[in-house]
């Protein structure tokens, strides 16, 4: 079974310093340029596999539209598209869309009638839809968090790690350079620093 929390991660912004941080010196700390050129934005979608600690077959791009959302998880569930599948992710309009729902149905070989958007049947409403995609008699269903409690995606946790480690402070000569760099951290946290995360009362995985 494959566990995945998945959402996006939007308006992430490449930003060039406009003159080279000042390097720390005995008495003075390090001080980074506040004037930026800004190159335009990316959009990140992301899935972190909850039993390893990975980031998984990421999507970077200009947009997220329901198109866009669909593509990705489609590019996920082929790396086993006969596997069972739990994606946890929270209730936007595009992971409970028409797309996504005809995407479930061709890998789950179903044969329900699926009716007309806005109309009729399963594709009637975002409602009828979201029932439709969390059914636990699918092999490949979602699990929709509450509104406003993000925080239980653990997609989360490791967008903050991303900030903190590569976003914050990093200066970007263009969306392609942004989106290199993203990839190659990637590479890196599941290589040296992926694991599965131990929830905790206190948080404590929201400062690793």
């Amino acid at each position: 079974m494959h566990i995945h929390s998945i959402d996006e991660m939007t308006g992430i912004q490449a930003l060039e310093r406009a003159h080279d941080t000042l390097p720390m010196q005995p008495g003075r700390e390090e001080r980074q340029e506040f004037e930026y050129i800004r190159h335009g934005t990316q959009c990140l979608i992301a899935n972190f596999e909850v039993a390893t600690g990975e980031v998984i077959s990421p999507t970077i791009g200009d947009t997220r539209t329901e198109a866009d959302f669909a593509a990705h998880l489609e590019a996920l569930i082929r790396q086993d598209p006969g596997g069972e599948w739990i994606l946890i992710t929270d209730q936007l309009n595009t992971h409970q869309s028409e797309e996504v729902v005809r995407l479930i149905t061709q890998y789950c070989e179903l044969d329900d009638e699926l009716g007309i958007k806005g109309k009729s049947g399963i594709l009637a409403t975002q409602a009828s839809r979201a029932q439709f995609l969390s059914a636990p008699t699918h092999r490949i269903r979602f699990v929709y968090t509450p509104k406003h409690c993000s925080w239980l995606n653990q997609i989360e946790i490791w967008f903050s790690i991303l900030v903190r480690r590569l976003l914050k402070r990093s200066s970007f000569t263009s969306k392609k350079d942004l989106k290199t760099r993203i990839l190659r951290f990637i590479d890196y946290f599941n290589q040296t620093m992926a694991k599965p995360f131990r929830w905790t009362y206190r948080g404590k995985p929201l400062h690793a």
